[in-house]
């Protein structure tokens, strides 16, 4: 080596490389959050549905779990736990159900995502006219 050599020739390379491979990291990692998110929301979507289906089925049969596993397994779900809680009349009630959607998720492979919702069908309430 003569004294006028620069011994860092070649680091431009080098850092290059290492930015270019935390770009890319940030980028996967993104994805894969970006993917898991919007699996939450499809599953928190299915069992709304569900729930609802099952709920306007109140009072009008003992089908509600199958309204809402119907529905839930159009939106791609599986119906996990149903339970209706019927008022003391029989025409009122709430309904919790919880539902499994499975997702590919890049690198990680297939999950399962699971989400509750409860809906209710309240009474009629007739409101008497005042004079």
């Amino acid at each position: 080596m003569t004294p006028g050599d620069r011994v860092d020739q070649g680091s431009a390379s080098v850092w290059v490389l290492a930015c270019s491979a935390l770009v890319l990291l940030i980028g996967v990692a993104t994805s894969l959050r970006t993917a898991a998110v919007l699996a939450r929301h499809r599953a928190e979507s299915a069992a709304d549905f569900a729930a609802l289906a099952a709920a306007g089925r109140i009072g009008l049969g003992n089908d509600s779990c199958v309204a809402a596993a119907a529905l839930a397994a159009a939106n791609g779900a599986a119906l996990v736990r149903c339970r209706a809680q019927l008022g003391s009349d029989g025409r009122t009630g709430t309904v919790d159900v919880a539902v499994s959607l499975p997702v590919r998720l890049p690198v990680l492979g297939t999950e399962r995502v699971i989400a509750t919702a409860r809906a209710g069908r309240l009474g009629t309430q007739r409101v008497g006219s005042t004079g």
